[in-house]
């Protein structure tokens, strides 16, 4: 069985308070892109995992397509499996990329051992495995609350556009992108403004980590600028970067952007 895990985009990402378990309450607007890894999940003698493309740093054995297969061997007893994993995604760019792909092996899983888990158990499933990886069970746009789990319907469609996702090739650690947010509650609906007009979006959806990270990474803000100036409807950093974003209504020129990670596509 072959998947494409897929992206994700912040459109607005809001650092709205800190939580006493350390993590930080957000409001944002998930949104999936077209932008995939490639996986493979094929019935083996033993378990096993390998990956190519792009290379994964870390232990292999941690890898969340291996946890999610852990999470339901435990309750089920499956078979063993091999995975093979091509990755495409750029890692730690604020994609979601590496949660697709855990999330994307619950559903494989799921479906591979007629095991008949709900979306609504799936995701229950993948919020052991991290923050965002609920998301991409149903794999819809959706507001979020809390430290990134709790969604909630969103009346929002952007089909018909076009998306440009530049990544500069810099890695940001999520330690250092919350070392620069100074929580704060918001003093507008975020949710009403993005079922609203793109077109105020540019003046009120803003992602609060841009404001430390495009200063201490240039080119970021460079790209941002670069996108509005040929056209960009809404252009914004996504998650806790490095990879930017433009919406645009037409095709753009992106010869600008050879030296860095650039996918382009239509959004559903």
């Amino acid at each position: 069985m072959i998947s494409y895990p897929n992206a994700k985009i912040n459109i607005g990402l809001a650092i709205t308070s800190k939580r006493q378990d350390g993590f930080h309450d957000i409001a944002s607007c998930f949104y999936p892109v077209g932008w995939s890894d490639i996986l493979e999940i094929i019935p083996s003698e033993e378990l096993s995992f390998q990956s190519t493309g792009i290379d994964i740093p870390g232990n292999a054995d941690h890898n969340l397509c291996l946890q999610a297969y852990h999470l339901l061997n435990k309750d089920f007893n499956i078979p063993p499996v091999q995975m093979h994993l091509h990755k495409i995604i750029p890692i730690g760019a604020g994609l979601g990329g590496g949660s697709a792909d855990g999330a994307f092996a619950l559903v494989m899983l799921n479906e591979m051992n007629n095991l008949g888990l709900s979306d609504e158990q799936l995701e229950e499933y993948a919020a052991q495995m991290g923050s965002d990886c609920p998301f991409f069970i149903k794999n819809k746009p959706v507001y979020v609350t809390g430290r990134g789990e709790v969604f909630n319907e969103l009346d929002l469609t952007l089909k018909g556009k076009k998306i440009v996702l530049v990544n500069p090739n810099i890695h940001i650690s999520t330690k250092e992108a919350y070392s620069g947010v100074s929580p704060k509650a918001l003093d507008f609906e975020l949710k009403a403004t993005l079922e609203g007009n793109i077109e105020d979006w540019k003046d009120h959806v803003k992602n609060d980590f841009e404001d430390s990270l495009l200063k201490k990474y240039i080119v970021i803000d460079k790209i941002k600028s670069d996108l509005y100036k040929q056209g960009a409807e809404y252009a914004s950093m996504t998650g806790s970067g490095s990879t930017v974003f433009g919406i645009f209504s037409t095709e753009i020129d992106l010869s600008n952007y050879t030296e860095y990670s650039v996918w382009s596509g239509d959004l559903d």
